[in-house]
């Protein structure tokens, strides 16, 4: 159908070029001054990065290991959201806590909300054994997770965070697991919570919970994500945010100073970014069609998602039809697209369809032609 494409090349300006009022206005934010000895920023969409300061050098990490057991946990409790028996050897583990005891029952889910919310090392202990058998073979899944999330840089030891020599990984690292861990949706809806309310099974209890991630009450952008401390580690936190249509991902480790960083980078990090509204509903095209009843047919374009950008870079915008279709056509037919380019990659496209249907143009044929036209089927090589 594209065959002889004709394509046709809309370079417009300004806001003919989609970027956002906000977006074309948008001021870059002065390069950030840290206390953390480790961060990033990246774009939440794909994790490119927006800002690095030692992104690849090896750290403890602390709670913010649980980001990688609670995934795993809902990850296990999206098939089985099983009723989990609490054992005296689950909650055998020191720091932070839910609130365990043994032979209470409670869900997976449940289990990783616990961590998620006050960082329960219970939880995530109890979790272990839960998914893994035991945390060593539990340890096991976690890295092959962060394998498959490409941290190349990444060991997990405990299921907690609590120190170990050979428990580590960077700020880099850290934000693949958390872009990973945003795009569940369970995961997503949990650590945009500032409190929770867990019903065990047994006892028949309900326990409140306060979200330990303190930039949900200080920046209404802030959506998640988890706190982290160990005397070794120091304060580490993994934050996401979004705002006028950019989702962004931010990693401090071993900060002092984490929530005035996280702010600053959050700033930072939407100054780099503009979101671009993909709507081509109103285009209307005429397109030549041979055969028909009509020798044009209306196109009309569609809307799409939203394609965010650098705020400095110019989004392209192509019509793309062929030089003509052949009829019939129906309406609602695919004849092309709008295509949407930045830096020669295609990031979105919106197809424009036929407004209507246009039959084929009958030709009343003479005695001649119909005798022709019989002999051709008897003989089909004649």
């Amino acid at each position: 159908m594209m065959k002889g494409k004709l394509t046709l090349c809309l370079f417009i300006l300004a806001a003919a070029m989609l970027l956002s009022p906000a977006a074309a206005k948008a001021a870059f934010a002065p390069e950030p001054k840290l206390s953390a000895k480790a961060a990033v920023v990246v774009n939440a969409d794909d994790g490119s990065l927006l800002y690095a300061k030692n992104e690849h050098e090896k750290l403890a990490i602390a709670s913010t290991t649980k980001i990688m057991t609670s995934l795993l946990t809902l990850e296990a409790a999206s098939s089985d959201n099983r009723v989990i028996a609490v054992t005296p050897e689950m909650i055998r583990v020191e720091g932070s806590s839910m609130g365990l005891r043994a032979n209470d029952r409670l869900t997976l889910r449940d289990l990783a909300c616990g961590m998620l919310m006050v960082s329960g090392n219970d939880a995530a202990n109890a979790a272990a054994y839960a998914v893994g058998g035991t945390p060593e073979k539990f340890a096991a899944m976690m890295n092959a997770k962060a394998a498959e999330l490409g941290m190349k840089d990444t060991n997990f030891v405990t299921p907690s965070g609590l120190d170990d020599d050979n428990h580590y990984s960077t700020a880099y690292d850290m934000s693949r697991l958390a872009c990973a861990a945003m795009e569940n949706g369970n995961f997503a809806a949990i650590v945009r919570q500032k409190s929770m309310e867990i019903r065990f099974v047994n006892p028949d209890v309900t326990h409140y919970y306060g979200n330990h991630n303190k930039l949900l009450r200080l920046d209404p952008c802030c959506t998640g994500i988890k706190t982290g401390f160990t005397r070794k580690a120091g304060r580490c936190l993994v934050s996401s945010a979004e705002k006028n249509g950019v989702r962004i991902i931010v990693v401090t480790l071993n900060d002092p100073n984490d929530w005035d960083d996280h702010e600053t980078l959050f700033k930072y990090g939407f100054s780099k970014l503009a979101c671009n509204k993909i709507d081509d509903s109103s285009m209307r095209i005429s397109e030549a069609v041979v055969g028909g009843v009509k020798d044009s047919a209306a196109v009309a374009g569609t809307s799409g998602n939203d394609v965010v950008t650098g705020s400095g870079e110019t989004l392209k915008r192509s019509v793309e039809l062929p030089q003509f279709v052949y009829a019939p056509i129906k309406a609602g037919q695919v004849l092309g697209c709008v295509r949407y380019t930045c830096g020669g990659k295609t990031l979105a496209k919106t197809e424009l369809t036929a407004v209507e249907d246009v039959g084929c143009l009958y030709v009343k044929k003479n005695l001649l032609q119909q005798f022709w036209d019989s002999i051709h089927r008897l003989f089909p090589f004649s």
